[in-house]
């Protein structure tokens, strides 16, 4: 426990900026002389290998401080609203959410605080999360990870981007594109597919960069969307080039084939693992980490010369 203390006091000195907390959030830990129980609820999409790494982080703090926590997730924003609801209402001691689609989560967060449950948001929603009246929030900043994507692609002297956003309305996934742009410095195209229909999402990139053959970069926002946008490059003979965000073994087997430059890895282990963690700490000691402001985990970006080493836990379900 110790050391896990210690782990967190290390973390909140990697903060970034956030609007300031509201009178909303709870001033004292809620009195709870039992098992501490902690709902996370994600907008994940089923089979998602991101997420997946989400859960495993989470259910292994539970184990590791013996929290009970039961993981959910639903990609459509009104049943991921319903989750929270239900868990309200079985009287949780702590919530953790992702808010890629915050104004429709923010009644049922809201009531959540108002319930005196402490909660703790993740992934995306930065901006939002404080003025909801959450603890902290827990992730990569997207404007600042789009930025070293489209300063990897600039340095390595690529001309025309396209981003390839597969969630409509994430926010998460626009403020990287921009970041992206501001990044490149160069012409940037976005273009818009749906992650729960791949064989279309692979249509639609290779319709792209074969109707402008000066794309020779492409952004994708998922490990999964990166391999579609690989097999679409090599279908046409395009001469773009594949970066993307987040990792998997296909991505690392990719990064290693010279298929994908780089992967920008946020570290989502953490996003599991350290909000059941600050959960606990406020519980049993009424700590809150980072200060009002946002505990980072990423960007990192790996390429040739770190996936090695990264691979070997990917492969184990932790990065």
């Amino acid at each position: 426990m110790a050391g896990l203390l210690a782990a967190g006091l290390l973390l909140s000195a990697c903060t970034g900026p956030a609007a300031e907390p509201k009178a909303t959030a709870p001033a004292a830990a809620p009195v709870d002389s039992g098992p501490l129980k902690v709902a996370v609820i994600t907008h994940g999409t089923a089979g998602d290998a991101f997420w997946n790494v989400v859960k495993n982080g989470a259910e292994q703090a539970g184990k590791d401080l013996g929290v009970q926590v039961e993981y959910a997730s639903d990609g459509d924003p009104g049943a991921q609203a319903k989750l929270i609801d239900n868990a309200v209402a079985q009287q949780i001691g702590g919530l953790v959410v992702s808010m890629a689609n915050p104004e429709a989560l923010q009644p049922s967060i809201e009531a959540a605080v108002r319930a005196g449950i402490p909660v703790i948001t993740i992934n995306s929603g930065e901006e939002q999360s404080a003025a909801y009246g959450a603890l902290t929030h827990v992730g990569q900043n997207e404007s600042i990870a789009g930025q070293e994507a489209g300063k990897k692609f600039k340095d390595l002297g690529k001309k025309k981007l396209l981003c390839v956003i597969h969630e409509a309305g994430n926010v998460g996934q626009a403020q990287r594109c921009d970041g992206a742009k501001s990044g490149f410095g160069g012409d940037v195209q976005t273009l818009q597919v749906d992650i729960s229909n791949p064989t279309d999402a692979e249509s639609r990139i290779r319709g792209a960069v074969q109707t402008d053959p000066s794309i020779d970069a492409v952004l994708t926002l998922n490990s999964q969307v990166a391999a579609r946008a690989v097999s679409a490059i090599k279908s046409v003979g395009s001469k773009a080039q594949v970066g993307t965000f987040d990792l998997n073994s296909d991505v690392v087997a990719a990064i290693k084939s010279g298929d994908v430059l780089f992967a920008v890895d946020q570290q989502q282990y953490e996003q599991g693992y350290l909000p059941v963690m600050f959960l606990k700490l406020y519980r049993d000691n009424a700590n809150i980490v980072g200060g009002g402001k946002p505990v980072l985990t990423g960007p990192d970006l790996v390429d040739k010369s770190t996936v090695d080493k990264v691979g070997q836990y990917v492969q184990r379900g932790t990065r």
